[in-house]
């Protein structure tokens, strides 16, 4: 096949291709902003704006008038905008592997490699077809297996950083569906560099050794990145980030390497996507690394990669009527591939008909890989003809532009994002639980972490923790330095320098825990003023799917046993919370060395009560309590407190000698209510103190004194947590005479009286109020 110059270069050099090359990018960046300011509100993504900026500066619009080809569209200009496009893919694609989610990549592999395998293996077939009908077209007569390579890529692969760009800006990167779109297209895209890579090299010996060169070179790699990060960790101890050096080094050895592999005749993608993807999580070169590449990634790396997709493309060449004919041919059978293969693979998942096809739709995205065939042949010093690279860019930059909108549309409906489930009581014990803990202190994050370790254990379920630091928005006192004569590691945004030494003490804490359980705890910021930062939590918890928020008390235990407000505005901020929270909340008491101790690691066996007065937010409590059950380093008691007249039998009898577990319980009202919680604790009764797992006592009481009486006695024992929904029991007659001396409306009549220092009780406290559905489960909270 004979070589040609590409579309997007010109004979003679009228201007330097440097400056050439930086204003281009400065303009596809200013246009795709502008582009996407204008768009966002109609739903389109990002990638649809970049896109089309690119189109427009390109030599489909603007790059038509003389002037401004001339000075774009220059021959020694090929090599900048090739280096740049090499430069963001290396980013984003190590960006990808950094925020890949390994845990539920390893839990739904099989569903995965499922759903992108059908696609690839359609596509492969009908890239069979394909071949003989564009040799007969082209008169291709050489090198026709990688122009087989070439169809099947363009048919086969799935574009992950246009997926993953569209479904994190629709807000749906947290639901399962959008989880399951974004692995799909990476598994895809991956396995479509696995497969073109490995057919290249069984092509000839020097491939071959090109492949083992580029084989060790990456493990070469991950090595120096799991080995760096061990010794920067522990250089900067004391600090929330690296300095800028430190971090200069990991991206310049990341790029050194991927231009060996480059040289030897293969995309890096791969190898910067496996060094994302093993690089250590715990600690502060993960965080670092994260917090400068998501912005850089997000806000400049796409755009310019994305717009420069778009400017190669010139609506022009597909003026011919064959060209149009096959464009138009090409694009239905790629798109006709993906979906067929996709609605087939989730029809055998029994994933359901309207998820199944939006995902065949998420899969068709393209863009990265298939432009690296179509640019780069996968032979070395060859070029496609002229007539072949228009023919198949023009398929690639029309088919995202088609389908992005109609997906983005599609995605924006809300059908597919719904916040679901809200509540402990209806997810499954065995499914994902996500939960974000609060805090505004150092000192509020260690009984979280005590949580977070005791809900971890659960078997075939996931904890996805998310531990959020609040922190009050005040006026700054502005700095009179310059950029230059700041600190290196002061350079950062200036919400960083918000929370003071807290940030550092906190993250400490959570990089000490992850170090020593290995359980993964994603850490956020929120800074707003305190007036406001209830609605920030609020839509934080839509944003996650959290199905429970947790918040610290406002007041904490003084060395003398009594409690002391903690800070001025926590109650308020606990109490709206509590009043709009998408989800269920739990107001956590942490009492520090007499309360509830983190299990993971520990030898000694903690004891747990809940308390079951009856009702929905009881009957959360008790979910909550399932999980934490299953600790092995967890013994749970269940205690019933029932009407001493009540006409409730049970079909079941408590066995103290099973006793792993104590759950304090009790009843409130009759009725409909009633019979939920009879069926609910029967089913708790069945699967956990039938099995030995947990066990379950009654105690009849008339009213609140006998009430009384019996949790003084319960708190005799060593519990160093008792779980208790808060419950809505003004009329209960256990309860009557309890409202006398409440002083925490926010917990409940059990839950402060559980909380003063009259009771005398050293263990901690969670209290549980279930989710109401309402009409405030809107996106924008009401303060």
């Amino acid at each position: 096949m004979e070589a040609a110059e590409t579309a997007t270069c010109r004979s003679v050099d009228n201007f330097n291709p440097l400056i050439t090359t930086i204003f281009q990018v400065s303009c596809i960046l200013v246009i795709s902003h502008m582009f996407h300011i204008l768009l966002k509100p109609l739903g389109q993504p990002g990638p649809f704006a970049q896109l089309l900026a690119g189109v427009v500066v390109g030599p489909t619009l603007l790059s038509r008038i003389r002037r401004v080809e001339d000075f774009f569209i220059q021959a020694s200009s090929a090599d900048y905008y090739t280096f740049f496009s090499f430069l963001c893919r290396m980013l984003f694609m190590f960006s990808i592997g950094l925020e890949t989610d390994i845990p539920y990549l390893k839990r739904n592999i099989r569903v995965v490699s499922i759903v992108a395998g059908g696609g690839i293996i359609l596509s492969s077939i009908c890239a069979v077809p394909l071949l003989w009908l564009l040799i007969k077209v082209f008169t291709v007569t050489k090198s026709r297996f990688p122009f087989y390579l070439l169809i099947f890529t363009v048919l086969a692969n799935s574009a992950s950083p246009v997926v993953i760009r569209m479904i994190a800006e629709s807000k749906f990167d947290n639901a399962d569906l959008g989880r399951l779109a974004i692995y799909s297209s990476l598994i895809s895209e991956m396995s479509c560099v696995a497969f073109v890579a490995t057919l290249t090299a069984c092509s000839s010996t020097i491939r071959l050794v090109g492949a083992i060169i580029a084989t060790l070179v990456t493990v070469l790699l991950i090595f120096l990145n799991n080995y760096l990060p061990f010794v920067f960790n522990k250089r900067n101890r004391h600090k929330r980030f690296l300095t800028n050096s430190e971090l200069f080094l990991i991206i310049f050895i990341l790029l050194a390497i991927s231009l060996l592999v480059e040289s030897a005749g293969y995309t890096a993608i791969t190898c910067c996507f496996l060094a994302g993807l093993m690089f250590p999580r715990e600690g502060k070169t993960c965080r670092t690394l994260l917090h400068k590449l998501t912005y850089a990634v997000n806000t400049f790396v796409l755009p310019v990669y994305f717009g420069y997709t778009g400017f190669q493309f010139n609506i022009s060449k597909i003026f011919n009527k064959l060209t149009l004919i096959l464009t138009v041919l090409i694009i239905l059978l790629s798109a006709g591939t993906k979906i067929v293969a996709t609605l087939a693979a989730c029809y055998y998942l029994k994933i359901p008909r309207n998820e199944s096809l939006i995902l065949s739709f998420l899969l068709n995205m393209k863009g990265n890989y298939d432009l690296i065939i179509i640019n780069s042949p996968p032979v070395p010093k060859m070029l496609w003809e002229n007539d072949i690279h228009d023919l198949f860019l023009s398929v690639v930059v029309l088919k995202t532009l088609i389908l992005a909108p109609v997906v983005a549309i599609w995605l924006n409906r809300g059908e597919f994002c719904a916040h679901y489930p809200t509540t402990l009581e209806i997810l499954n014990p065995e499914s994902e639980l996500r939960m974000m803990a609060c805090a505004y202190i150092p000192r509020h994050v260690s009984g979280y972490l005590s949580l977070i370790s005791a809900l971890s254990d659960c078997p075939n379920a996931t904890l996805n923790p998310y531990v959020a630091h609040l922190v009050e928005l005040r006026k700054k006192k502005k700095s009179k330095l310059m950029y230059h004569q700041l600190e290196d590691g002061d350079q950062y945004s200036d919400e960083e320098e918000y929370g003071g030494n807290d940030v550092v003490q906190i993250t400490n804490a959570l990089d000490s825990f992850i170090s020593e359980t290995k359980i993964p705890v994603h850490e956020a910021k929120i800074v707003s003023s305190f007036l406001t930062i209830n609605q920030d939590v609020c839509n934080g918890a839509v944003d996650l799917r959290v199905s429970i928020i947790f918040l610290p008390f406002h007041k904490h235990q003084r060395v003398d046993g009594k409690m002391e407000n903690s800070m001025e505005g926590i109650r308020t901020i606990n109490q709206k919370v509590i009043r709009h929270a998408p989800c269920s909340v739990g107001i956590f008491l942490d009492r520090g060395q007499t309360g509830f101790q983190q299990p993971h690691g520990s030898l000694s066996v903690q004891n747990i009560a809940t308390f079951f007065f009856g009702g929905p937010d009881d009957r959360e409590a008790l979910a909550c309590s399932k999980r934490i059950l299953m600790h092995s380093q967890v013994s749970l008691t269940v205690f019933r407190f029932i009407q001493a007249n009540s006409s409730i039998q049970n079909s079941w009898i408590s066995d103290a000698s099973h006793r792993d577990e104590e759950v304090v319980m009790a009843i409130s009202s009759i009725g409909t209510e009633n019979e939920m919680d009879n069926v609910f604790v029967d089913s708790f009764y069945n699967r956990y103190v039938a099995q030995g797992k947990a066990s379950l006592i009654e105690k009849y009481v008339s009213d609140g004194a006998e009430t009384l009486v019996a949790l003084r006695e319960i708190l005799d024992n060593m519990y160093s947590l008792v779980i208790v929904g808060k419950g809505r029991r003004e009329n209960s007659s256990l309860t009557i005479g309890m409202s006398d001396w409440e002083e925490c409306p926010e917990l409940g009549l059990v839950g402060d009286l559980l909380a003063s220092s009259e009771m005398n009780f050293s263990g901690s406290l969670l209290v549980i109020q279930q989710h109401r559905h309402s009409e405030e489960d809107e996106a924008l909270i009401t303060p």
